[in-house]
């Protein structure tokens, strides 16, 4: 599973708090924490107000290169914040996202197309969030025919097919399960990817909730994850289910995971 941390978003009360106080160490340790614990990528998204949000971006993605040098997700609904935050950045990581809103894919997909950096992709348009899963493979079909005009590999994409509320969805999960399972028979090297914690809004007690949905999702194809890796509980889960679905030979990867501390008693 690829690990996208969550935890360095201006849209967490405590972090907009250590943003607007200019608390350095408590972005330093939320990028260090988030490493240890296992991140592929440490997400990075302001959420302040347009006019200070590039130099806010560069404030925290400089932070986060001080302690670790695990790949950073730039993150912004604009996509030239995003853009002209990847110059900040020491090596290639993962563009947090594009969609078929307006002309993402066109002012994008020029620059990124003949880098390293991977892309995140949103199943929307500028019609809004599909409601059924057949309008979102539609979208997802437009969006790769766009990829294959850039030549761009299906592998560089983590598509998100847009994970929403549990407690106002009408058939549970059953279409993000159709979504993602027909993604990965389309393309099987593309990863798929979502918010983890947005299934939960609303619900009491949403780790549990998270932990159910991972491995739903997962069993579905699910292989990328925005998520706190500083849960031990649903870490712990992810490499369990990865046993559970032949993808970690002899259980080496959770053996692993476990002597290190990713999850289980603190040692």
């Amino acid at each position: 599973m690829i690990i996208i941390g969550e935890k360095i978003n201006g849209s967490i009360p405590s972090v907009a708090r250590a943003i607007a106080a200019k608390d350095a160490d408590f972005i330093r340790n939320l990028a260090k924490i988030q490493t240890e614990a296992g991140a592929t990528f440490i997400d990075v998204c302001a959420s302040v107000d347009d006019d200070i949000e590039l130099e806010t971006m560069k404030w925290l993605i400089d932070l986060v290169q001080e302690v670790t040098d695990t790949p950073i997700a730039v993150d912004s609904p604009n996509e030239m914040t995003c853009l002209e935050s990847m110059k900040f950045c020491n090596k290639p990581g993962l563009f947090n996202s594009v969609s078929l809103e307006g002309k993402k894919i066109e002012n994008v997909f020029p620059v990124i197309a003949d880098t390293k950096w991977e892309i995140a992709a949103l199943l929307n348009d500028d019609t809004g969030i599909p409601q059924t899963a057949e309008k979102r493979l539609e979208v997802f079909e437009n969006l790769m025919a766009k990829a294959k005009e850039y030549n761009i590999d299906p592998s560089r994409f983590h598509i998100d097919p847009l994970i929403e509320m549990l407690c106002t969805s009408e058939d549970g999960i059953k279409m993000v399960e159709t979504v993602i399972s027909e993604i990965k028979r389309m393309y099987p090297t593309i990863h798929v990817t979502g918010a983890v914690s947005n299934i939960s809004f609303n619900l009491p007690a949403r780790k549990i909730v998270n932990q159910a949905f991972t491995v739903l999702a997962m069993k579905a194809g699910l292989d990328s994850a925005i998520l706190d890796p500083t849960d031990k509980n649903l870490m712990g889960m992810i490499y369990a289910t990865e046993c559970m679905l032949g993808e970690d030979e002899y259980c080496m990867e959770y053996i692993g995971a476990y002597r290190e501390g990713i999850f289980g008693v603190k040692k």
